[in-house]
Parts: structure tokens; sequence; C-alpha cells
């Protein structure tokens, strides 16, 4: 199994849904930047939410082991990456997903 590279694309906030159902002082995602860089190996890595985790965790695991395009490979355009989004409604933070050459150490093997 091979580690991949998160990244961060962009962040929003959609301002018109939380003016009408957020709560007050809501903005972007503020535990997260763009540009910033996690790698997946079996468990979600330090820094990054754990809401955004189970939203991606799917397609992180089947790049891990070897898929190299998703959706009949009408997806996305490179080979060994896809691109993914947590499900927060008021502020949705993009993530593009890739395959690395790393491979995950087993945690059997001590």
């Amino acid at each position: 199994m091979k580690k991949v590279k998160i990244t961060v694309l962009k962040r929003e906030f959609k301002a018109d849904i939380a003016a009408e159902y957020g709560c007050d002082g809501l903005g972007p995602c503020g535990r997260l930047k763009d540009g910033q860089v996690f790698y997946a190996g079996i468990d979600c890595p330090p820094g990054l939410c754990n809401t955004a985790w189970k939203c991606m965790h799917q397609y992180i695991f089947a790049l891990q082991n070897g898929v190299e395009s998703f959706f009949f490979d009408n997806w996305c355009r490179q080979p060994h990456t896809a691109i993914a989004c947590c499900n927060d409604g008021f502020r949705p933070v993009y993530f593009k997903l890739e395959t690395t050459d790393e491979d995950i150490p087993n945690p059997e093997k001590k």
C-alpha cells in the first residue's frame, strides 16, 4: 500500500446559506489552510479534520491500493488522483488526493 498526499485546494464559505441557517460569526474553515499538505497512511493524519477524513477515506483507501481512476475514467484527468470535498454545507473544503511512491509501513512488522 502507498501513502496518499492530501493537499487542501480551496476553502469556501457559503455566506448566503450561513446567513439563513448558520450561527453568528461563522466563516470559512478555520482549522485548515489553502495549500496545506498531509500524508495519509492507515489512519487520519495528525491535524486533518476527522470529518473531512471520513468524507474522503474511501478514495484514499482505493488510491493506496492501486486504483488509477474512478467513475469509468470520466472524472479526474490525472491518473492516481481524486478530488474530494468535506460535507460541511456552510464551509466546504476541497482536497486533491494523489498516490505517492512511498510505502505505508506494515504495523504488524516491528
